[in-house]
This record gives C-alpha cells, sequence and structure tokens, in this order.
C-alpha cells in the first residue's frame, strides 16, 4: 500500500493551494473565502516516480472544548481527524505573514498526541525577505521549517524530498512487457491520419489500473452524499439537510466482491446543479465547474431524482449535459422510503376498485408499481430513455444492491465489441425497413460500417450522403442497434462519412502568381500555364552553368518564323480612275458578295415568300471583266456614272472584303 500525505492546518492559510501545486493540476477549491473545504479531498500522485495518496483537509477553526457553530463545522472537523488518523506523514501549513496564532498552537498541540512525523510549511514566502521571518515557527516543536509558496511554487521541492523520505518503501515488482501492436490512427471524424502509433493494450474496466468512474450528479439536496455513504459503510463524506454541503467533487476509491471477482469503483461525489441565474457566489461557480468535469471524466453518470418533488426543469437540463458529454447513463430515484406509505395505500385503493369493477379513466389512472412509476420517469426524461431506473433509499438501504447491479451491467455493457459483417447486415436491414425523409428525394445508400470506440460505442456510417443521416433517423439507427445488441443506459454515437463526389486530378495546371483560373468544361491551359506534379521542385541546372538568375537556367526558345510580305497586285489589273462614291466598293467598283461562293452574274434564288435582296451578291473578280456591258455607254462591271479607281494596299486592295 503506498503513503499517504495529509495537508492539515488552521483556515485560510493555503492548503488547497498547496495541495494543487504538488498534485500538478486544480482539483480542490482555491478561494479568499475560509472554510470553502469541507470533505476530504484525496488524489493519486507521483513523485519522482513513487506514487503516494494526497489528501487535502478543512481548516480547524475550534479549540479545545469549543463548540461547533453548525452541523457542517463539526463534520469537517470530524474528516479532519480521520485523516490525520489515516496519514503517514502531515505536513502542518502556516501562514508566514501572519506568524504564530493560538489556532496554529492549537493545531500542533493536536499533532503531537497523532504519534506522525510533521513537517512545517511556512506558505506564501513569496521573496527572500519573507524567508527570514520563518525562524519564529521552530516554536511549534517540529525542527525544522521549510519556507514555500503555493502560487509561485517555490520551496516545493526540499518540501516533498523530506515528506518522503517518511513514506514506507514499496517493493518493486517487475512489470511484464507485452508488445504493443502498431496500427494506423484513425480519427472517427477526422479521418485517417498517415502517422502510425502505437495501440498499448486495453485495460479490461473495473481493473485495479482502470477502476470504474460513477459520477454521483444531480440538484441539490437529493440524496447524493448519502449514497456514497450508504455503498461504502462509513461516514467518508459530509451529509446535512442543508442544501450546498458539498463543494468539491470527492474521488472515493470503492471495492465490490461479486462472485468471487473483485471490481474496483471511483465513486464521484458531486457539488448539486442549480439554475445559472441562481448561482452568485463564486464559490458555488467552481462548484458548478468541478460537477461539469467530474461528468467530462467518469464513465458511468448516476443521475439522482427526488421521489417526493419529481422531475423538475433543472432535471431536464442536467440529463442534457450528459447526453451533451456522451456518458452512460442510471436514473437513481431516491428517499423512496418517503413514498413508500403513499403508494402502499393507493396500491390497495386499486385492488378496491379492480374488485368491485369500477372503471376509471385512463387520465385519473394512479401508477402504484414500479414499473409505472419507471415509465413515467422515462417519459418525463425522454431524451434519457435508454437509461434504466432504479428505486432506492439511501437511508433504509433499500435495493442498493440492484443499483450496483446495474453498474455491472452497464459497464459490461461499454465494454462489448460488435463483430463487423454483423453490424453491417443489422444497419443495412433498418435502411432497408425505413428510409430517411429527404426533401429533395434521395435515398441513402449504406457502403460500410465498422465500431472505432468501445466507450461511448461509436460507429463510423459510410454512405452517399451524410446530410441525410438527421437526428430523428440517427436516433432511430441507434434504437434498432440496442435492440440488436443491448447497449442499455449507454450513448450510441454515430458518425456519418459522404463519399467524396469528385477526384482532383494528380496533375493541375497552376497559373504563375498564385492566380485562380475559372475551369469549365472543355478548358485548355494557356500558354503561360505550366503543370505541376505534386510539390514544387528545383529546376536542375543545365551542364556548364551555375546558379544565377531564373533566366539563366531555362532552354532557349526558337524563334518564330516572320510573316511573308504582301503579295503585289497582278500586273494585268487595270488602274483606273473611281469617284467618290465608289471608294470601298472592292475591284473595279463591284462590291463583295455576301456568298462568296457564288458565281459572276447568278442571281440568288428567292426563298419561299421572301424578298430579293438589292444588295449584289457576285463575288469580286480579281482580273478586268472582258464582259460587255448590258447596259450601253457603261463600264465594264460598274454602275452608271461612277469612275472606279483601285489603289494597292487601300479599301480597294485585290482579293479584299469589307
Amino acid at each position: 500500500m503506498s503513503g499517504l500525505i495529509a495537508i492539515v492546518g488552521r483556515p485560510n492559510v493555503g492548503k488547497s493551494a498547496l495541495f494543487n501545486r504538488i498534485a500538478g493540476k486544480r482539483i480542490a477549491i482555491v478561494h479568499d473565502m475560509p472554510g470553502v473545504t469541507r470533505d476530504r479531498v484525496m488524489a493519486e500522485v507521483e513523485w519522482h516516480g513513487r506514487p503516494f495518496t494526497l489528501v487535502d483537509t478543512g481548516g480547524i477553526g475550534l479549540l479545545r472544548g469549543e463548540k461547533a457553530e453548525d452541523v457542517i463545522t463539526q463534520a469537517a472537523f470530524e474528516q479532519v481527524q480521520i485523516a490525520i488518523e489515516s496519514a503517514s506523514v502531515i505536513i502542518l501549513v502556516v501562514n508566514v505573514q501572519e506568524g504564530i496564532v493560538a489556532l496554529d498552537a492549537e493545531v500542533a498541540k493536536r499533532l503531537r498526541t497523532a504519534g506522525r512525523p510533521v513537517l512545517i510549511a511556512a506558505n506564501k514566502s513569496d521573496n527572500y525577505k519573507a524567508e527570514g521571518e520563518t525562524n519564529e515557527f521552530t516554536e511549534l516543536g517540529f525542527g525544522r521549517v521549510y519556507p514555500v509558496s503555493a502560487i509561485h511554487g517555490r520551496g516545493v521541492e526540499p518540501l516533498m524530498d523530506a515528506a518522503m523520505r517518511h513514506l514506507p518503501v514499496e517493493p518493486v515488482v517487475p512489470a511484464v512487457e507485452t508488445e504493443p501492436e502498431e496500427e494506423s490512427y484513425e480519427d472517427p471524424v477526422k479521418g485517417a491520419r498517415p502517422d502510425k502509433r502505437k495501440k498499448l493494450p486495453e485495460l479490461p474496466l473495473g481493473s485495479p489500473q482502470r477502476p470504474i468512474k460513477l459520477a454521483i450528479i444531480g440538484r441539490p439536496n437529493v440524496g447524493k452524499s448519502s449514497i456514497i455513504n450508504a455503498l461504502t459503510g462509513s461516514e467518508r463524506v459530509i451529509v446535512s439537510p442543508i442544501p450546498g454541503t458539498t463543494r468539491d467533487a470527492v474521488d472515493v476509491p470503492f471495492e465490490v466482491d461479486t462472485e468471487g471477482v473483485r471490481q474496483h469503483y471511483t465513486l464521484i461525489d458531486t457539488a448539486g446543479l442549480r439554475k445559472a441565474r441562481r448561482v452568485e457566489e463564486t464559490v458555488e461557480y467552481f462548484s458548478t465547474e468541478r460537477t461539469r468535469e467530474a461528468i467530462n471524466r467518469c464513465d458511468i453518470t448516476v443521475f439522482v431524482l427526488d421521489a417526493e418533488s419529481g422531475v423538475f426543469e433543472q432535471d431536464k437540463k442536467i440529463g442534457d449535459l450528459i447526453t451533451e458529454a456522451r456518458r452512460a447513463c442510471i436514473i437513481v430515484i431516491n428517499k423512496w422510503d418517503l413514498v413508500t406509505g403513499a403508494v402502499r395505500a393507493a396500491r390497495e385503493k386499486e385492488i378496491k376498485r379492480r374488485d368491485a369493477g369500477i372503471k376509471v379513466d385512463k387520465r385519473n389512472h394512479q401508477m402504484t408499481t414500479l414499473s409505472e412509476f419507471g415509465e413515467w420517469v422515462q417519459e418525463k426524461l425522454f431524451f434519457l430513455d435508454y437509461a434504466p431506473v432504479i428505486f432506492t433509499s439511501a437511508k433504509d438501504g433499500f435495493q442498493l444492491d440492484r443499483l450496483l447491479e446495474a453498474v455491472r451491467y452497464v459497464a459490461a455493457q461499454l465494454g462489448q465489441e460488435v463483430p463487423t459483417a454483423i453490424l453491417n447486415r443489422t444497419l443495412q436491414d433498418a435502411v432497408d425497413r425505413r428510409q430517411p425523409v429527404s426533401s429533395v428525394g434521395h435515398r441513402l445508400k449504406l457502403y460500410y460500417a465498422t465500431q472505432v470506440k468501445k466507450a461511448p460505442p461509436t460507429f463510423l456510417l459510410f454512405v452517399n450522403r451524410d446530410e441525410i443521416l438527421s437526428p430523428v433517423y440517427s436516433k432511430y439507427m441507434a434504437g434498432e442497434l440496442r435492440k440488436a445488441f443491448g447497449y442499455e443506459g449507454c450513448h450510441i454515437v454515430l458518425v456519418p462519412k459522404a463519399r467524396p463526389k469528385t477526384i482532383e486530378p494528380l496533375r493541375k495546371f497552376n497559373p504563375p502568381g498564385g492566380l485562380t483560373l475559372k475551369k469549365h468544361a472543355g478548358y485548355r491551359p494557356k500558354r503561360f500555364e505550366k503543370p505541376t506534379f505534386g510539390a514544387k521542385t528545383a529546376r536542375p541546372l543545365r551542364p556548364g552553368t551555375t546558379m544565377g538568375k531564373q533566366a539563366d537556367n531555362r532552354p532557349a526558345r526558337t524563334p518564330r518564323p516572320e510573316r511573308p510580305a504582301p503579295r503585289p497586285p497582278s500586273r494585268g489589273s487595270a488602274k483606273l480612275n473611281a469617284s467618290p462614291a465608289s471608294k470601298g466598293t472592292g475591284r473595279l467598283g463591284v462590291k463583295p458578295s455576301a456568298k462568296p461562293n457564288a458565281r459572276l452574274g447568278a442571281k440568288p434564288s428567292p426563298r419561299l415568300g421572301a424578298k430579293p435582296s438589292a444588295r449584289p451578291t457576285t463575288r469580286p473578280s480579281t482580273r478586268p471583266s472582258t464582259r460587255p456591258s448590258s447596259r450601253p455607254g457603261g463600264t465594264p462591271g460598274a454602275k452608271r456614272g461612277a469612275k472606279a479607281s483601285v489603289k494597292p494596299g487601300g479599301k480597294g486592295k485585290p482579293g479584299s472584303r469589307r
């Protein structure tokens, strides 16, 4: 068994801050208000490879013979006494800025009678000047004083080295080394990653190395701490009728022997969750945050309700926190002893009514059995209808054994692994029986399904379209999985993954400068675009060249051939003087035809119902026309009264059209 180090002292000297500093994380609530810590807060800690148990306690604020003002103060003092009796080493924390006070001397007297090694930690020694004022604490009679600063971490190393020398040395047991399997790590949401990680052999849930963590949550004053004390059979946590007694999240180790098998549990007692608008104090806010952290780090949540008050709106909000954290859940109706008499009287009345043959409307029907009450609770908490409902009484111990059976059953459901073939067959049958509702008429196609995680049970579904898988349809598929494989009390997670619609080509054409081109059907890369294959690589140098400008390494381009000079006009073409009215009409004053394939002098055949075109459709000739004009006295091929003149290179260039 590892040793236990208890941190004690008067209120508001920094015990919780030193506890968090040694543990290396924020576990206990730290506040300036005295008396924040009430229960014993325990944590399994290692210092230089040596494990031990660290305990934080409430402040001792009572002198000898002084009575406590309330029940909580007296219970906190009793918790300190239990920690002192079970400790191997005690660290007495004092405040160097206030010096020795009467309560410090009183705590020192109590520790002398305990018979345990005591180390004095003079907290709040933030500088060297404060360290010189620690000598006065030698009057307490415990030898050396260790100046520390819990906030800045000064002086913690020599204090812990001295404390570890007083702990019992455990024999070193050689561990059996197992070759870890190498597999590709895959995230069900982000997909497979290329890196490979070592997969360590998974420890069974409930083993000493991996105890089952049970978070007891609920509204204030519903009996959470009473259930923990009833299960452990001791006054491990403080219980009082005052709401808000528990502040820290207290971890309580717990072991049970079932049919020769020893199972290990960790019960987490949490503070009650009230409505957010009613949380005014800072301490209560920190308590609420500790409860949320306990929900996230537990394996199974035990959701406690009050049988006398029923289901409230705040209960539904707490249930929503459980579903958001994707934790397994067991609903416990506590304080059943308060309603046992009323339920028994209602059952006797129902029996008399049935014997008399009197019919009663279903709306006025009274619940008389536990199954009817369980159905009513699941109807109110419809989003937790998969959670089993247990009726207990922490005061009388009613059905606490059934609570442990439910915990073992749900833990076994969390550890099961579904074969892939049976899983695909079950989900495919569920899809064939009922298709999801789609606004555009798409149908769901399930290609493949596999289980990627046990707790919570997570299934990766490869489908054609992930947007079709709505929350309502996901709940339907989760219900089908529960019918086939159980998973009672477990939150089932379905992760759809759509098949990629398009596959990007390996060869991409990227323009220089990081520009994005608009690619469409029939797209062709421009001349300046260069193909890139994968990552960009440096262009190899040509032999005989050195590193210089980029242009020096490029291959020489072949010069373009020059365009041929324009052909001069033929010798047979006559230069005629044309009037300004005939400029631009083509060679020899004839306008170019709209149809280049038409013959000279041929009239176009008009279409049916179409007017003949007034524009000539003849093709300009490259030679002077020798055909006589149909008009008397006219120039061959020219209009009457017009002079044709063709200049080389102008608008009347041979063979050109307007």
